[in-house]
């Protein structure tokens, strides 16, 4: 039984449904020949068995086969709550102040409620904190090109400084000074220690973690930081590396450990999607885009899954290929797969 117009096979199919995994929501549906019926691939409803079912690219294609829609998880209204996202994102980006949410509600003919729940569904964040992101995300570019802060403020849509360092505090990790000029004021810690993976190097600002790499040492940072005040190791700093070693070592267990990172807001997005996969399992490439919200951008996912700063800390090595080959991994196939191993994962 093949899956009808759609790369997934059905095993990975079946495992998306027993998963009741929302990031497949969209890419196909779920046809019962006994009850007569296809649902969303996250549908509450009990499991049939394996037998019982056939998988369809979408409603059209279950209907083609005398199926009707669920009424619990209503498949058919995805493509509405797709087209009413990709409406309010359109928005977002094309205003340079954050529409109110009610004003996003009515457009997309949805109530406010309702809006703001499929927002953070697809996306990962609420439409107020999307705006903020995207604002962020043009400062950081803006602040790569502009004469001055203050020009590159306004460049990003902000409507002056004082909006600019509320909207972007404790996001951007550097002030934008330091952002625009390869963190100068900043003062970045770093030890290169040995691993049962090899020696590593971690490097860390008072906010948090910035760097953690296998075969670098600190001329990676001043490449990064150029401007930044590079300090190796110190007592400050000891604990900090101590916590970071001990979550290599035992992949899983540094949730608690800060970081300090940046990137674009899609960038940010991936990261999220990373952190939310347990240990123990793993995600593909069109699972991670999918959970942002934008299931055709998984060549994107995997280049934001590439840019990670942090090792292990943002668990990239979780991330596998749909057919469930490891597929790559910035240190080399040896590192991930001795992660996946330690997390107990079949290769």
């Amino acid at each position: 039984m093949t899956l009808t117009q759609t790369p997934l096979s059905d095993d990975a199919a079946w495992a998306a449904v027993q998963a009741r995994d929302r990031a497949y929501d969209g890419r196909f549906v779920t046809g019962v020949l006994t009850t007569g019926i296809y649902c969303r691939p996250s549908c509450p409803a009990r499991h049939p068995a394996r037998g019982h079912v056939r998988f369809y690219a979408d409603g059209a294609a279950a209907r083609a086969a005398d199926l009707r829609a669920c009424l619990r998880c209503r498949p058919d209204d995805l493509a509405r709550d797709e087209a009413a996202i990709l409406t309010a994102i359109a928005l977002i980006r094309a205003e340079p102040d954050p529409p109110a949410l009610a004003d996003l509600a009515t457009a997309t003919g949805y109530s406010a409620a309702h809006l703001q729940r499929l927002f953070v569904r697809h996306t990962g964040l609420s439409p107020a904190a999307y705006a903020r992101a995207l604002r962020a995300e043009r400062a950081a570019h803006s602040l790569t090109a502009a004469a001055s802060v203050t020009e590159a403020i306004y460049d990003a849509g902000f409507s002056g400084p004082s909006r600019f360092y509320a909207g972007t505090a404790g996001r951007l990790g550097m002030t934008p000074s330091a952002w625009v000029d390869g963190g100068r004021g900043v003062t970045i810690r770093w030890a290169v220690v040995p691993t049962s993976l090899g020696a590593m190097l971690v490097a860390a600002t008072e906010r948090g973690v910035c760097r953690l790499s296998f075969a670098e040492d600190h001329t990676a940072l001043a490449a990064r930081f150029p401007h930044a005040t590079l300090e190796q190791g110190g007592d400050a700093f000891a604990d900090l590396l101590a916590q970071v070693i001990a979550a290599v070592e035992a992949p899983g267990t540094g949730d608690h450990i800060p970081l300090d990172v940046r990137g674009t807001a899609f960038q940010e997005a991936v990261w999220r999607a990373l952190r939310t996969i347990p240990p123990g399992e793993t995600r593909s490439y069109a699972m991670i885009a999918a959970a942002t919200g934008h299931h055709r951008a998984v060549r994107a996912a995997g280049s934001a899954n590439g840019a990670n700063p942090v090792a292990v800390l943002i668990p990239c090595h979780r991330v596998i290929r749909s057919d469930g080959a490891l597929g790559g991994y910035a240190y080399g196939i040896a590192i991930k797969r001795e992660l996946l191993t330690r997390e107990s994962l079949p290769e």
